[in-house]
């Protein structure tokens, strides 16, 4: 019987299109029914026409249907995918502009401290809402979720559900294979273990052909120029910590208190290499809201390309489920689940990102013991203020919304306990629409 995959939030075109065309190069998926779910009709149908546009070129016996029905989309799935954006842009902005005003400078802004933190809060409703429907029409489905904050969202939801539900992020494969180039090596030649919590895991082992390479790498780092300027925050990082992160060095800089809280330091660390724009220190936010004016032409012009790309990229989804419900072979990769067991020195129950197994009898995550001390204690400051957030969201408790941002790296650096509190107040005002499920949102 063909599977069936739902797509919600399938508007977001280039991860609609691309897990698509992953899942279709496995034979025994070659018939799946894609259910493309959006509220915007306009970037579905944009949506469907890319998916059918795969499916003529690879001449697959695939369907692909689209709707503004969730329940719809999702009853039947065998697998669900999540990749939705609340709010949408001209939302997300503010989560960026306050903290600046208060001299909290952002790059991302996605995924932890104040923006992160409100990201989620906007976000955990709808998301809490799509698992109760998976809940009801297909309670048997592998739920992939791909929307930031992967962490924040995951641990909320598996806090709430027993539907098997994980994130994935490209993070560590992309690391992984950036480190492989430092080296010079063919990937299939590196083994590695990375584990932490999501954009803030580490490769506590990486081996080039069984031997260990990470002394090699910190000196390529250390005195290369060209590599070290690749990265500036993460080398800056794997220098001083002794691991490489497994997030870039836009994503890092904001997760910690050494790069972003005096402009002599952002000039010196964040205005150049992976995911930098000289001079532009919040490059992600201004490339988005471009992205709202020239999105449609995009679109156009990638569906008018006289070839479709049908070769498998390097997300993880499509691999997880045929390992599970395709041909069964296992398939490692890294995944976000809760905290039992897995790493001995983060908080139980905390949302983390480990090594994992896909195989049919599911996803199995793998123990990786004690993380080296030094990145214990930076992770675990990340990993309770994300716990704190995700009480804050269960409970609809805003005292815990202010704790948790109180003792974020970056925002402690940078300003005072009544600061804080008023950054949190203005952010609590800004975002009311979204908060309805708080009992109040004065403390």
């Amino acid at each position: 019987m063909p599977k069936k995959f739902a797509f919600i939030g399938a508007g977001s075109f280039e991860f609609t299109n691309d897990l698509v065309r992953d899942i279709l190069t496995f034979p025994l998926f070659g018939d799946a029914e894609f259910a493309l779910m959006d509220i915007d009709p306009e970037r579905l149908d944009y949506a469907k026409r890319s998916v059918e546009a795969i499916i003529v070129a690879g001449n697959y016996p695939a369907m692909v249907t689209a709707t503004l029905d969730r329940v719809e989309a999702l009853r039947g799935a065998d697998g669900v995918l999540i990749t939705i954006l609340q709010g949408g842009v001209d939302v997300w902005r503010h989560d960026i502009e306050i903290p600046a005003k208060y001299g909290v400078d952002i790059n991302v802004g996605d995924t932890r401290g104040p923006s992160g933190i409100f990201r989620f809060l906007r976000t955990a409703p709808v998301m809490l809402d799509i698992i109760r429907d998976v809940e009801r029409v297909c309670p048997n489905a592998i739920v992939l979720n791909y929307t930031n904050p992967m962490a924040l969202l995951c641990g909320y939801l598996q806090r709430q559900t027993e539907v098997s539900v994980t994130g994935l992020c490209h993070s560590v494969q992309g690391t992984a294979e950036l480190l492989a180039g430092f080296l010079g090596a063919d990937e299939e030649d590196i083994t590695y273990t990375c584990a932490g919590i999501n954009h803030q895991a580490f490769f506590i082992k990486f081996d080039w052909n069984g031997k260990d390479a990470i002394p090699l790498l910190r000196d390529l780092v250390a005195h290369d120029p060209v590599i070290y300027n690749t990265e500036p925050v993460r080398s800056e990082m794997f220098l001083n910590l002794g691991y490489y992160p497994s997030e870039s060095s836009g994503h890092n800089s904001e997760y910690n208190p050494w790069f972003r809280k005096r402009p002599d330091l952002i000039e010196r660390y964040c205005t150049s290499g992976t995911g930098w724009n000289p001079g532009v220190h919040r490059y992600i936010l201004d490339e988005y809201l471009m992205r709202e004016d020239t999105w449609k032409d995009e679109f156009e012009r990638r569906l008018t390309q006289e070839s479709v790309d049908l070769d498998k990229g390097t997300e993880y989804a499509a691999d997880i489920f045929n390992a599970i419900f395709g041909d069964h072979t296992p398939f490692n990769f890294n995944c976000n689940v809760r905290n039992f067991g897995l790493i001995d020195n983060l908080p139980q129950g905390a949302c983390v990102e480990v090594p994992a197994i896909a195989s049919k009898d599911g996803i199995t995550p793998i123990p990786v013991g004690s993380l080296p001390d030094n990145l214990a204690i930076l992770i675990n400051t990340s990993a309770r203020c994300e716990e704190l957030a995700i009480d804050a969201a269960i409970e609809g408790d805003a005292w815990k919304v202010f704790q948790a941002i109180l003792f974020d790296p970056l925002t402690s650096a940078v300003l005072s306990m009544d600061e804080t509190k008023q950054l949190v107040r203005e952010m609590l005002e800004q975002n009311k629409d979204y908060l309805g499920f708080f009992h109040s949102l004065n403390w």
